[in-house]
This record gives C-alpha cells, sequence and structure tokens, in this order.
C-alpha cells in the first residue's frame, strides 16, 4: 500500500456519503466498492480518535518520567512536561497545514511532496527503525514483568513465578508466545484503526489505574508521615550536576510522540475539522497523566526514584497489602503495553507495505499481502525480544534519532522547505528551534547510552 501521495483529498465537513475511486488513495477509504467485500463505514468518532492518539503517545515512556522530576525537581520537571506538550502541536500542526497544502493524506505523502521519493523513504525508514525498536521493548518488558529477568547472576523472579513458582509454562519464551498468538496477532488483524478504539480506551484506563494506585499510596503514606515534600527545584552544585539536567531532555522530547498515527486518524475521522480538537484533546489528558504520574511518583519515592519507576514496585512500600499493590501495578502497566502494541502496530505494518509495494494498490484490499506482512514483522518482533539479547542496546542509538526525526525533525524540514509558500516567519522560527533541541536532544541520548554501554562492558569482570 503506497503511503505516497496520490490523489488530491477535498477538504469537506462530513465524509459518510463520500466513496473513494482511487485504487491508489494510500489510506482506508471509508466506503468500498461491493467487490471489496467490504461494509459501509461512515467515519471514526471525535472519542476514538482521541483515544487511538493517547495510546499512541502513552507508551512505555510513561515509567521514566518520575526520575526527570528527581533531576529537574518538581517546577522545572512539569513546566517542561507542558512545554513539550505545546511544541508537540505545534509540530503535528505544521503536519497537517502542509499537508492540506499539498492534499497528502498521509506522513509519507506529506515528506515526498516536500523532498520527493527520497525523503518519502526516509520518512518510511524511520517509521520502521522507531516502531520496530518500540515494541521489541515493549516485548522485553513484558517478559521482564511476567516471567522475570537475571543480571549480574541475579534473578528477579515475575509476577507469575511469584504467583505459582517457577513452572515451563510461565517461562519467558512461552509466555511472550502466547500473548503473541493470543493478543498481539489477533488484534493487529484490524484493516481500520478506528477498531482499535476499544483496546485504546482501555489502555488509557489501565495507565489511569497505575495513576491511581501511585496517588493512593503516596497520599497515605504522606498523611502518615513517612515521605518528605519533594524537592521543587533542580540541586545544581557544581558543573557535573549542572551538566546531568539535560540528560532528561531526551525522555521529555520524545514523551509525546505519536505523528506517524495522525494522519491515518485524520483520514479515517468523520468530520475531517475534529482532528486538531482531537489532538489537543490527546495532548491535554496525556500531559495529565504525565504530569500526576511524574508528581506523585517522585513524592512516593524521591530520591530513591528509579529511572524506570515500575522497579520501585519491586520492593516493600511500607503500607498494608504492599505486595498485592505492587502486582497490580505491574500487571496493569503489562496489560498496558499489550493493548498499546497493536496502535504502534498499524502504522509499521503500512509503512513497511508502502516501502516494499510503492505502486501497489491499497493495503486493505489485498489480503494476501496484509497477512504476509502482518506475519512477517509479528515474526521479527518475537524474534528480536528473544533470542537477540544485545537488540536493545542497538535500539537506544538508533530509536532516538528515528524518534526526534518523526517528531520535530521531519515537520519543521518541512515547514523550512516550505513547497507551497504558506510557512511565516514566526513558523520558520519555530521549526529551526525544533530542529536544534532536536540535534541537542540526540546527541545527548547517544553520548548517555554509549557511556553507559561503554561502564557497563568496561567494568569488572570476574
Amino acid at each position: 500500500m503506497t503511503i505516497g501521495d496520490i490523489t488530491p483529498k477535498k477538504e469537506r465537513k462530513s465524509r459518510r456519503s463520500k466513496h473513494v475511486v482511487d485504487e491508489k488513495a494510500p489510506l482506508l477509504p471509508k466506503q468500498q466498492d461491493e467487490a471489496a467485500g467490504y461494509d459501509e463505514f461512515n467515519g471514526a468518532s471525535f472519542t476514538g480518535g482521541v483515544f487511538n492518539l493517547s495510546t499512541t503517545i502513552v507508551g512505555a515512556g510513561i515509567m521514566a518520567l518520575p526520575a526527570t522530576m528527581k533531576v529537574l525537581g518538581l517546577i522545572l520537571g512539569i513546566a517542561m512536561i507542558i512545554f513539550m506538550a505545546f511544541l508537540t502541536d505545534a509540530s503535528i500542526e505544521f503536519l497537517l497545514r502542509f499537508s492540506r497544502a499539498g492534499k497528502s493524506t498521509s506522513y509519507g505523502g506529506l515528506m515526498g511532496d516536500a523532498f520527493g521519493k527520497y525523503g518519502r523513504i526516509f520518512l518510511q525508514i524511520c517509521v520502521l527503525v522507531n516502531n520496530i525498536g518500540v515494541l521489541i521493548v515493549y516485548m522485553i518488558i513484558i517478559g521482564d514483568v511476567l516471567s522475570g529477568t537475571s543480571s549480574s547472576g541475579v534473578h528477579h523472579a515475575g509476577v507469575l513465578e511469584g504467583w505459582f513458582g517457577e513452572h515451563w509454562w510461565n517461562g519467558r519464551t512461552f509466555v511472550l508466545l502466547v500473548t503473541t498468538l493470543g493478543i498481539f496477532s489477533p488484534l493487529a488483524c484490524f484493516k481500520r484503526i478506528d477498531s482499535l478504539r476499544f483496546t485504546s480506551a482501555l489502555s488509557v484506563a489501565l495507565a489511569v489505574v497505575f495513576l491511581v494506585i501511585t496517588v493512593g499510596i503516596a497520599i497515605i503514606k504522606l498523611i502518615s508521615g513517612t515521605i518528605m515534600m519533594p524537592r521543587l527545584l533542580p540541586d545544581v552544585t557544581d558543573l557535573t550536576s549542572f551538566w546531568k539536567l539535560f540528560t532528561v531532555v531526551p525522555v521529555l522530547v520524545t514523551a509525546y510522540i505519536c505523528h506517524y498515527n495522525v494522519h491515518s486518524i485524520d483520514n479515517e475521522l468523520e468530520d475531517s475539522t475534529q482532528i486538531r480538537p482531537v489532538v489537543r484533546t490527546a495532548l491535554g489528558l496525556c500531559s495529565s497523566v504525565y504530569i500526576m504520574i511524574s508528581f506523585f511518583g517522585f513524592l512516593l519515592f524521591g530520591d530513591g526514584t528509579l529511572d524506570d519507576v515500575l522497579a520501585n514496585f519491586d520492593t516493600d512500600l511500607g503500607i498494608p497489602y504492599s505486595s498485592l499493590l505492587n502486582d497490580s501495578v505491574r500487571v496493569s502497566y503489562v496489560a498496558h503495553l499489550m493493548l498499546v502494541f497493536p496502535i504502534v502496530f498499524y502504522p509499521l505494518r503500512l509503512n513497511m507495505d508502502g516501502l516494499l509495494f510503492p505502486s501497489a494498490r491499497p493495503l486493505v484490499l489485498s489480503n494476501t499481502r496484509f497477512a504476509c506482512i502482518t506475519v512477517g514483522l509479528i515474526t521479527v518482533i518475537f524474534l528480536g525480544a528473544n533470542f537477540i539479547p544485545s537488540i536493545w542496546d542497538a535500539f537506544q542509538f538508533t530509536g532516538a534519532t528515528a524518534a526526534v526525526c518523526l517528531g520535530f525533525i521531519f515537520p519543521a524540514a518541512v515547514t523550512l522547505r516550505d513547497h507551497h509558500f504558506i510557512a511565516t516567519k514566526k513558523d520558520k522560527i519555530l521549526a529551526l528551534f525544533m530542529i536544534v533541541l532536536a540535534v541537542f536532544s540526540n546527541a545527548i541520548a547517544i553520548y548517555s547510552d554509549a557511556y553507559a554501554l561503554f561502564k557497563k562492558n568496561s567494568g569488572p569482570r570476574a
């Protein structure tokens, strides 16, 4: 299925009566011919769009946000979360405005319009690298939480091991195989992103469950006087502590990456004018969740907050039913990731098809191609998560680069290219700022990951 810009689409208030007759149209039509074998689709709702975009945003990164408060302090940390939400909204506005001007119906089509075939291909490769990396990391996290993990000779029991003891059926590979066949594969078979609106709503609800549990524990411990008010400002005492402030920039810059799904959601909306309210509502919802998780997570664990706050729920919380609450947090988070998987997988399959078959008819009209690409990608993700131990290290580098390209560098580059002469001076200044921030963030992320990897590999050996 091509994701290039093939046919202009007219602005419209409603899409109920729209028939798509161009076989090269890049996203799913509202109504297929009878020969295609599909029922009439009258368009996605506002609520469905909000949940799908929110689920795209709130993935695994939510667990790293409390640790940013430990470095920045609550005031600066929360201000940065809000600032990045506004910057993400501006970058998505660039995408949508220039897509409308060029009559592009996909991110790839927009890049193709601005930079030609190679711009579209570069975008598709970045989506592949980012999304495959993200999904492999999700699968690794699910395996770690459910079946346990071993590091430096120490085994950390998973939830299933803690409940039932160690058995062959709760081993990592078998658990991930069952999860892949029983959950990922069925959810990956939907041909419309709007079909995932209910699982996306449940995914957001599970993130809220994690939030509610964290808030409840923090309030109980605050009332009992066992935790102190957290630091409000960063603790900068020397040059080293000053440079440490910048290590959290990559976490914040990539916290709202959802750009690769915006066009898919836009094309399925019943009312195309709703896409801006959908984006802003989703960003507002996710910002609220991010701020509360960051605040109460840091309030609960203070300077003991780990880089992945989920690891803090592996110890005694010092309150009744601590073990039950720990398991509830971990299970709700794993279930959340399972339901995020298909919403991230959807654009991955779309862009893989566009890369391999740029001139083919729409993917939804070819069941064979749809099935082959779906099975192939899920197999690659499963094998990567289970049998390539160092793959996480590799994706720390490539994933950071691809994410900032998708979220900020590409929208800014399209704006600076200004192929349709609609960018204002303010737009171009903001675009330049986005590129500088993204490059700076990526440089810090690569340096930090390389340093950590070097330190780990050069550590004491037996």
